[in-house]
């Protein structure tokens, strides 16, 4: 019998406040995944990348923690992404990011990735559509079911004070996603 396959998720959160409420989702999707067979997570921090500058890439090479980014793109086989909406849109700190990544050679190309997020009003939404947007052209292909927004500031509570998610429901529907984003790349994986 072959042994199973673990699927390497890079996770990757649009803020880069502490106690962010995305960031407290992508905790708790590394504490779900534990108990998710097949299924490991591994978060990226992005605060440490200068904001893209091409005079920075010399004789085609990257600055060093760009291209130790760029391997950790590379090493995954597929991503979730946390991303806060701002001004309607994704952050600054997650589109130079994707941007970095999207350098010759692209090394998002043809893999699976899934989008959450946590806010007030539409609970970010608008932002996954964005990010949605940018990943057409990057060559990601998004998984589109289960969605997942949370509204943040709606009662009951859905974090603690230091980000952590509390909220029984919104950890099955995380979970969900996970789920969703398993299938989605063993299928891609598979070719089918």
């Amino acid at each position: 019998m072959a042994a199973k396959s673990i699927i390497k998720v890079a996770a990757i959160c649009g803020s880069l406040r502490k106690a962010s409420y995305n960031g407290g989702l992508l905790r708790s999707a590394i504490e779900l995944s534990e108990s998710t067979d097949g299924m490991t997570i591994e978060y990226l921090d992005i605060s440490p990348l200068p904001m893209l500058n091409t005079d920075l890439e010399v004789d085609g090479k990257y600055p060093p923690v760009v291209e130790a980014f760029r391997q950790k793109i590379l090493q995954a086989d597929c991503f979730l992404f946390a991303s806060p909406e701002y001004n309607y849109s994704i952050t600054a700190p997650l589109k130079n990011a994707i941007d970095w990544a999207s350098r010759p050679p692209n090394v998002w190309a043809n893999r699976p990735a899934a989008v959450i997020s946590a806010g007030g009003g539409f609970g970010g939404g608008r932002s996954q559509y964005h990010l949605r947007q940018v990943g057409v052209f990057v060559d990601l292909h998004f998984i589109n079911k289960p969605e997942f927004v949370i509204n943040a500031f709606q009662p009951p509570a859905k974090f603690d004070n230091d980000g952590n998610l509390i909220d029984p429901e919104a950890k099955e529907r995380l979970k969900a996603v996970l789920l969703s984003l398993k299938e989605f790349t063993l299928r891609l994986q598979q070719g089918n």
